[in-house]
């Protein structure tokens, strides 16, 4: 998978860290800095050695043990996350560009302010506006960004395997924040701090050690979607069954190695899921007509209603965003309080603030 990117310049804008995303919350104190006063976050984090790895490409990277540490580094994030000022100098004098070459909403707002809440520096890439639109090439793109002193770079690009290939271009971290089909590693590490968290609040507190005895359904386009990818590695890795629900032109072709099962028919396994996880239809990435219509598959695919009510009361609904509402999940299945959708939006600040700084924290670079 190292298929090499096209595209991109240099039209990046600094940021400074000062100005805040976030909206402030409950206690804690701000320093003169405009961080908040030490606290259990900042006991956890003194001194912490992460295992010497600088870049994030695949949940592959991690493996379990990985996976777990990025829980308890989240879980000291979330805390971070209830001041008033929402905000530490962990990465204080570190400096992080994001990069992306495709439309983003959630993931590149969620790395930016994951970074001005570690006190880093944030440079912001603009494809409008840079040298790609000229011809520069991706590698003389991101060579120039990392000629600026930058720390970590966060790239999303429509090609599979471009930041592997920027691994070998640059002296930043790299952190792989969508490649074509092939994976979305933060993605699915917010995903299985959510459904952790879920699990936690149903158990007074108790967190449990993994995802073990749970049953797990990703319905939608699996072939094209990096996500899926990315969430049967992590999930698997936590030991959850893994069910892909989808019609046979929306799998992969060959699913030999896939931790999974596969089925057709949702109907037949919706009663017994504990998370439903529902993907949209990459109509960007269909090269052919792979479906007769979007009615069809809402009617054969969707969480409707009736499918919801079907759900065991206590099942989990997830979609990693954006939703087409109508076609993967009714308009009010949605907005149903079983829908984790927003707590996974809120969730991947902190979990993005936790694989910042688990790459740039703990002196590897």
């Amino acid at each position: 998978m190292r298929a090499p990117g096209t595209s991109t310049g240099t039209g990046v804008t600094p940021d400074t860290g000062d100005a805040e995303l976030g909206t402030p919350r409950a206690t804690g104190s701000p320093d003169s800095e405009g961080a908040s006063s030490p606290g259990a976050a900042e006991d956890l984090l003194a001194g912490y050695r992460a295992p010497a790895v600088r870049h994030l490409l695949s949940v592959a990277d991690l493996g379990r043990d990985g996976i777990l540490e990025i829980m308890r580094l989240s879980d000291a994030f979330a805390e971070v996350a209830e001041r008033p000022i929402p905000k530490v100098p962990a990465l204080r004098g570190r400096t992080v560009a994001t990069v992306f070459m495709e439309p983003s909403t959630r993931t590149r707002l969620s790395f930016e302010t994951a970074a001005k809440r570690l006190s880093a520096d944030v440079m912001t890439f603009t494809v409008a506006t840079s040298a790609s639109v000229k011809g520069e090439s991706l590698r003389d793109t991101v060579e120039t960004i990392d000629a600026m002193g930058i720390d970590a770079m966060v790239i999303r690009h429509h090609a599979s395997g471009a930041p592997l290939r920027v691994t070998d271009w640059v002296g930043a971290s790299v952190i792989n924040a969508g490649d074509g089909t092939h994976e979305h590693p933060t993605q699915a590490l917010l995903d299985c701090y959510t459904i952790r968290e879920a699990l936690t609040a149903r158990r007074d507190g108790e967190v449990p050690a993994d995802l073990r005895g749970l049953r797990i359904a990703i319905v939608g386009d699996i072939k094209h979607s990096r996500v899926a990818r990315s969430d049967v590695l992590a999930f698997a890795a936590l030991g959850a069954e893994v069910v892909l629900v989808a019609p046979p032109t929306l799998l992969p072709a060959s699913l030999e190695g896939w931790p999974v099962s596969a089925t057709g028919d949702l109907d037949s396994t919706i009663g017994d899921l504990d998370v439903i996880y529902l993907l949209r239809i990459q109509s960007e990435r269909l090269g052919e007509v792979l479906l007769p219509s979007l009615d069809e598959y809402h009617w054969r695919y969707g969480l409707t209603r009736a499918r919801a009510d079907a759900l065991k009361p206590d099942a989990l609904i997830m979609h990693p965003g954006p939703m087409i509402r109508g076609v993967e999940i009714s308009p009010e299945v949605a907005d149903m309080p079983a829908s984790l959708v927003t707590r996974q939006v809120r969730n991947g600040v902190v979990v993005r603030m936790a694989v910042l700084f688990h790459l740039l924290g703990s002196g590897v670079m």
